[in-house]
């Protein structure tokens, strides 16, 4: 009998140990790695997922869209949540333009648990799903830009794969309008096909933060049109414009374009260029500043070339592109353009002054503009220069690259009182809501020169822009000012083999100024000199602008027509007996007379042109235009031939629903 029940007992032992190891496992599977088998099983299982958000929208400085983030949407149908089949069936067949005979299928089946139908869809197309039980909507955005891509190299785009910035504001501002995404959990079943599960959100995205530039977009549109048909006209290679307001430093417009009139890289920040003429202000600005010349003071032409020796035996010639044989001032030098009186005058300044008036003006460093890969252009540094090279060479513009940019701020100064301005591309920050988070206010950078050597180096610019000066093609009513830069440009072969850049630098009005406009022409084939190419670009551009719906220019400001350029003001006399010197004032230029009646033209046939194109075209022919609809032009008010005055508003009515007046 011992037996049986020592086998028993060892039996129930083995038995009982066996639970124990069975309990004490489930014990600390449970108990002590639940915790981590759980996560694991939950990682197989579901998967996070970040939800875009919406991308913040950039505008103009009117409230124009240049690029708008537009929702799509992903549906997904959780089928046992559909109490009403066959109504959903029907929206989804009808709004969505699906099969209904496979969605019933799925619908029978009950397999997949969740339909995902990724679309995306339009707004209008899932309009009438949104109150069905069941279904699920996830907003999605796509990039666009309404503006027909209106300042695109500034504006930007997006990396197609992540919609982070890849360039322009899109790039610079990425962080503010990116936005937050928001994250939701999807599961994941066997077979590790994932499908979304409606209830899971974590968190919800928060949108990025719009951004209001300082660019106009009817100015744009005037810069873009007019340097395409320049560039045309000229048969160059290239181009820019810049409009600046001087008294805030905000960017108006900004256009790069390419010799066939296409897109190009926004080289009036990328792409610096020797200024050539246009620089030649600055060098006169450190001159009266440090009372270096006098108002009577000359040198002579040299009768159009000049030779002198550098050093060490060497020698250079200077030439003027029209020989001038009688003594020049140095307003005279400006007016006229001269290389050889620059050049002479720039040798009563030591190589330390004329860098630091340089420097004071912005050349060399980038301006600060909210803008990726800004160009700082080129300014040596006084120890590297040569006895006769670069001191006479800057003066001439020379030996000195700069951005477009970068010299409309400092001819900013000029019109500014000799206050350089920080220039800027953002003019306010707001958030989805539209509360302004940030809105600009002028940035005073430095005093370059005083109030009265400002005053004088517009005095030279008023001379050098009119009739008998170099720029007087770019005249207009209400007077402007300026100078012309024809520069050769340096090749591989030295300079003159590459062509040349022509360029204009304005100030308008004369009085108050409102605006500075930089024009570049890069190599023109059938006509180069500044003075024929981009002066009388500049005008008419101002002359658009001053016709515009929307114009930037405050037309109370300047509605008197007698514009007269500052008066020089005494600076430091050296060689004058009595200290005064003769005085010059000119008027810029002969104003019509105030009873003369606007003249009467012919409104031009705009019909089937784009919008942009027929205001474009009616804004040249001195028209204001009001727009009526979207798309291309069915008819105007006054109509196509009819006569109508000098600026007068030509309404437009766009779009094939266009209704008549």
């Amino acid at each position: 009998m011992a037996k049986p029940v020592a086998r028993i007992v060892a039996l129930e032992v083995a038995l009982g140990a066996a639970l124990l190891l069975v309990v004490g496992r489930a014990g600390y599977l449970q108990l002590v790695k639940g915790g981590e088998f759980a996560l694991r099983a939950a990682k197989l299982h579901t998967v996070s997922r970040e939800l875009e958000p919406r991308r913040g929208t950039i505008y103009d400085r009117n409230g124009t869209p240049l690029a708008i983030s537009q929702p799509r949407y992903h549906v997904q149908i959780a089928l046992n949540e559909v109490n009403d089949t066959e109504r959903v069936v029907g929206r989804l067949a009808g709004d969505l333009g699906l099969p209904d005979d496979s969605i019933r299928r799925t619908f029978r089946r009950g397999t997949p648990k969740y339909l995902w139908l990724p679309g995306p869809w339009t707004a209008t197309q899932v309009g009438s799903l949104r109150s069905l039980r069941g279904v699920h909507l996830e907003t999605v955005y796509s990039r666009a830009y309404p503006s027909t891509r209106l300042a695109a190299p500034i504006v930007g785009a997006l990396v197609p794969e992540s919609g982070r910035g890849l360039s322009g504001v899109e790039r610079s501002l990425d962080s503010l309008l990116a936005g937050q995404p928001g994250l939701t959990t999807d599961l994941r079943d066997a077979s590790g096909s994932r499908y979304q599960s409606p209830g899971r959100l974590v968190r919800e995205p928060v949108a990025g933060y719009d951004v209001v530039l300082t660019l106009d977009a009817e100015l744009q549109g005037i810069a873009e049109q007019s340097l395409a048909a320049a560039l045309r006209e000229f048969r160059a290679q290239g181009g820019d414009v810049v409009f600046l307001d001087p008294r805030s430093g905000e960017l108006l417009a900004l256009a790069s374009l390419s010799e066939a009139g296409g897109e190009a890289t926004p080289s009036v920040f990328t792409a610096a260029f020797e200024p050539g003429s246009t620089a030649k202000p600055f060098t006169a600005a450190a001159l009266l500043a440090l009372g270096r010349v006098g108002r009577a003071e000359t040198v002579t032409g040299e009768h159009g070339t000049w030779t002198y020796e550098t050093s060490r035996g060497h020698t250079r010639t200077i030439s003027d592109t029209h020989a001038h044989d009688e003594p020049l001032t140095l307003a005279r030098a400006i007016q006229y353009s001269s290389n050889i009186a620059m050049a002479k005058f720039s040798r009563k300044l030591r190589w330390e002054e004329q860098y630091d008036l340089l420097r004071a003006f912005g050349f060399g460093a980038p301006t600060g503009v909210e803008f990726p890969s800004e160009a700082s252009g080129r300014l040596l540094r006084p120890h590297t220069w040569q006895p006769g090279y670069e001191a006479q060479s800057m003066a001439m513009g020379y030996a000195i690259q700069v951005t477009p940019v970068q010299l409309a701020a400092a001819y900013g100064a000029l019109a500014n009182d000799g206050l350089l301005l920080a220039p800027t591309l953002v003019r306010e920050i707001r958030k989805p809501d539209g509360e302004v988070l940030y809105r600009h206010e002028p940035e005073p950078v430095r005093r370059v020169v005083s109030r009265e050597v400002a005053a004088a180096i517009r005095g030279f610019l008023a001379l050098a822009a009119n009739d008998s000066g170099t720029g007087g093609k770019a005249q207009l009513r209400y007077g402007l000012i300026g100078k012309t830069g024809t520069a050769l440009e340096r090749g591989s072969r030295g300079y003159g083999a590459a062509g040349y850049r022509a360029s204009f630098a304005a100030i308008f009005p004369a009085r108050d100024p409102q605006l500075v406009v930089i024009v570049t022409i890069d190599r023109p084939r059938s006509e180069h000199y500044g003075g024929l190419t981009a002066a009388p670009m500049t005008a008419d551009m101002l002359r658009q602008a001053l016709a515009a719906r929307r114009s930037t220019i405050d037309l109370s400001a300047i509605a008197d027509q007698s514009v007269e350029a500052p008066r020089p003001v005494p600076f430091a006399p050296r060689d004058d007996e009595d200290g005064r010197g003769p005085s010059v004032a000119v008027r810029l230029p002969l104003p019509a007379r105030a009873s003369a009646p606007p003249p009467v033209l012919l409104v031009p046939d705009v019909s089937g042109r784009t919008v942009r194109q027929a205001a474009f075209a009616l804004h040249q022919r001195g028209f204001r235009v009001r727009v009526e609809g979207s798309g291309r032009v069915v008819r105007s008010l006054p109509a196509a031939r009819d006569s109508a005055t000098a600026g007068r508003t030509v309404t437009l009515y766009a779009g094939s629903e266009a209704k008549r007046p």
